[in-house]
């Protein structure tokens, strides 16, 4: 991770067929191309995911908005979402009308059920769980209380791609999965997103809402039909060509990334006092990070700090990282916004400042994750580990 360390000639060639047709848009255009490359994305995206119905977008971003709208989620309904994910699952909820409601995370990194199960209130409509650095949370449990209160599931596998859950891709075990495709995403479309859903009518809605409410009926764009308004979510056939070369290589990326991951593994293992982030049973990750815990937060703190004297670079401490977890999101609690917001959203985000998310605190301070880069050479990784355990020891002593 991430896929752009590996562009190389699979990558111009799909780029230079859409030059060449002069065709830079998804839509339209027909008798001037012999390809669509947006089109054989989702084709792609769908068959490697285990899904029917794919549908891609500008964004990760775009992708979370639009799976939430198109499974009628809207103003007023309450969306649960972890205290650690990336701040577009919440801006998503926000741009829809509904209300994130933010809920603890447990040593999955993802959200805790039973934190769930006590969220659930009579205005929830889905439940959003987040794939966070290439793991998965335990979604067994999750699915479990989206049927009991017939709640929408939305997996955001932003980060997660390639990973699974009981032998499905991560993203197809929720009622609609979502994927960024961004520049420092496993696999990359420079900027663009996707989503995937076995549902028909969901994705329906995906196909219209992302471009102006266009039915795709027919061969004339000007003539075809409206069913509902939408917005211009679509992503580029440019951009396009980028994944169709991109998720051809997902294998091997992961194939990468799984092997230096268990050298770096196997080093932090010869610390006792370093544990592991939880892996639900029947969980495999795309290893494009790893993530580990100190005692404390302290030392934690200190580890991160002695990382990066001892030349490892690409290691995160979230816990007051400014994106990704809740003690950095008072834009989001303070709603400081371009944006007007309705009475019962200002309401709920500024009461969810009441809320105690010591049980998230305690898991957050001592973690560290670290990336799993592509374009290292082995010997690399082999130095990498032994800088990070001397890193560490460092601080433990």
């Amino acid at each position: 991770m991430p896929g752009f360390e590996l562009f190389g000639d699979a990558e111009r060639k799909e780029v230079n067929e859409v030059l060449d047709s002069g065709v830079l848009m998804r839509y339209g255009f027909d008798g001037a191309r012999t390809d669509w490359k947006a089109v054989k994305l989702e084709k792609l995206l769908a068959e490697r995911m285990q899904t029917q119905y794919a549908q891609l977008v500008s964004s990760g971003t775009a992708a979370l908005s639009v799976a939430l709208v198109s499974a009628g989620v809207g103003a007023g309904d309450e969306v649960i979402i972890p205290t650690f994910t990336f701040v577009a699952t919440f801006e998503a909820v926000l741009a829809v009308g509904a209300i994130p409601v933010l809920v603890d995370v447990d040593e999955t990194l993802g959200l805790n059920p039973k934190a769930v199960r006590n969220a659930i209130t009579e205005r929830t409509k889905a439940i959003m769980p987040v794939h966070m650095c290439g793991s998965m949370v335990d979604l067994d449990p999750l699915v479990v209380l989206c049927k009991k209160y017939s709640l929408v599931l939305i997996e955001d596998a932003c980060q997660a791609i390639g990973g699974s859950y009981n032998n499905k891709p991560l993203g197809s075990i929720g009622d609609i999965g979502c994927f960024s495709f961004d520049y420092v995403k496993t696999i990359t479309c420079g900027e663009g997103g996707g989503l995937i859903t076995n549902n028909k009518d969901y994705y329906r809605n995906a196909d219209h809402y992302s471009d102006h409410g266009h039915d795709h009926i027919g061969k004339d764009r000007g003539a075809e039909g409206h069913p509902f308004l939408g917005y211009n979510y679509r992503i580029s056939e440019l951009h396009a060509a980028v994944g169709v070369a991109q998720i051809q290589r997902l294998d091997d990326f992961l194939a990468t990334q799984k092997k230096y991951y268990l050298i770096l593994e196997e080093a932090l293992k010869t610390i006792p006092e370093v544990t592991f982030r939880k892996i639900p049973e029947g969980g495999v990750q795309n290893y494009s990070f790893i993530s580990f815990f100190l005692p404390t937060e302290t030392e934690a703190k200190a580890a991160h700090t002695s990382l990066g004297q001892h030349g490892v670079d690409a290691s995160f401490y979230w816990f007051d990282n400014n994106w990704h977890y809740h003690t950095k999101w008072e834009h989001l609690k303070e709603l400081k916004s371009l944006n007007q917001f309705s009475d019962s959203i200002e309401k709920a985000v500024f009461s969810s400042e009441e809320k105690d998310f010591s049980a998230s605190d305690q898991v957050l301070s001592r973690t560290i994750s670290c990336l799993i880069k592509l374009s290292w050479t082995e010997a690399q990784v082999h130095a990498r580990a032994k800088a990070m355990v001397a890193a560490i020891n460092v601080v433990l002593g």
